[in-house]
Order: C-alpha cells, then sequence, then structure tokens
C-alpha cells in the first residue's frame, strides 16, 4: 500500500525508489538473520534513512511489501484432469515449493503474524490464498462432498502445509526439508483419503 507522499509529485521517479527499496528488503531478508529495519533497506538501496520512512514509517509495512507475492489463481497442474487427488497433491506441492524457495522471507512474515500488536491487521499470511488454490483443486468433489465438508477438508490440508508445518517438521521434528515436503503431501493424501473415507460410509448408511 503506498503512502500519500508517493501519491503525489514525480510518482515514476518515487515508484523506483519504493521498488529499490522493496528489492532490498527481500535481499536482506533472503539471507537470514534478523529481520531488516527501514534504516538497514535505505543503506542497501543508497536511499536516505529520511526518504525510506517516507515509503516505510514501520518496519513492519516494510516487510509486509517485501513479502514474495504472486498472482497465481490455480496451482493445479495442468495435466491433472478432474481427479481430486492429482489436482490435490499438484496443488499441494506447487505451495510447498512456493515457500521453500521463499522459507526466509515466510518465516519473517510468520513471525510478525504472530505478533499480538498485528492480530487485526490483515498480512499475506491471513489472507487465505492457499485456501483458495485448495478449494479449487477440490471442486470436482462436488456433490460428493458438501461445500462444508470441502471447506473442512481445505483447513485441514492448509494447517498441515506451508511455513508453519515446515517450521515445525524441521526445526522441532528434526527432518530435513525434503523430507519435511514429503511428510506435508503424505499428510494432504491422507486427509482427502480420510474424508472420502467418511464419505462413503456415511453413503452406506443413509
Amino acid at each position: 500500500m503506498s503512502t500519500p507522499y508517493e501519491r503525489t509529485g514525480r510518482t515514476r521517479q518515487k515508484q523506483r525508489t519504493r521498488d529499490a527499496l522493496v528489492a532490498a528488503a527481500r535481499d536482506l531478508v533472503a539471507r537470514g538473520g534478523a529481520a531488516p529495519t527501514v534504516e538497514a533497506a535505505a543503506e542497501a538501496a543508497s536511499v536516505s534513512r529520511t526518504t525510506a520512512y517516507r515509503y516505510f514509517p514501520t518496519q513492519k509495512a516494510l516487510l509486509v511489501a517485501a513479502h514474495p507475492e504472486t498472482t497465481a489463481s490455480s496451482l493445479v497442474p495442468d495435466d491433472a484432469g478432474d481427479d481430486p487427488e492429482a489436482r490435490l497433491v499438484g496443488a499441494v506441492d506447487a505451495f510447498i515449493r512456493i515457500v521453500r524457495d521463499t522459507e526466509h522471507q515466510q518465516r519473517t512474515m510468520l513471525r510478525l503474524s504472530l505478533d499480538p500488536d498485528t492480530a487485526n491487521e490483515s498480512l499475506p499470511l491471513r489472507q487465505g490464498r492457499a485456501i483458495t488454490w485448495f478449494t479449487e483443486a477440490l471442486a470436482p468433489l462436488r456433490p460428493r462432498l458438501t461445500d462444508t465438508e470441502i471447506h473442512r477438508l481445505v483447513l485441514c490440508v492448509r494447517s498441515a502445509v506451508g511455513i508453519e508445518a515446515l517450521v515445525w517438521l524441521t526445526d522441532i521434528g528434526g527432518l530435513t526439508r525434503e523430507e519435511a515436503a514429503e511428510q506435508m503431501l503424505w499428510s494432504a493424501r491422507a486427509l482427502l483419503r480420510e474424508a472420502l473415507a467418511d464419505a462413503d460410509r456415511a453413503a452406506a448408511t443413509s
């Protein structure tokens, strides 16, 4: 989100300055370590501190802007067809790759999301993009599963994959990142199969 300062005057030049600060912040985050301050991003981008604060008044605003974005409307592989498992596994695998490729940035945003001061803010991890992707992947399950059942399944899958699961599986569970990715895919398959088994049991007794 731009500041009032950016929307007046030499807007193109200001956009270039903003882009330079965001790129510098992303580079600093990707290196690991402590989350970069506005001052650190300004120095890396060869921008004065005073100017940098006109774009990003707080470190939090800078980190939110520096979080990796994707415009993907679907993560389902083109060759998945209507097979729910192939579609879900493909979408989950693509999601995991996004998380792994931007792990440092994802960890930084996870820490920010856990800050009580951001409880009411719309941070990237709270936008539900993965929920939208997984819901689209499971669309062929209708009407075998109701919308409520699909939503419950999607929430379960999302809770088992992503940066939160990667942190636990690697930092606490002691798995390598490759093993963690396999574990998350296994969980997604298991949850889907159990949801379908539940639906079959319910149909058999109705």
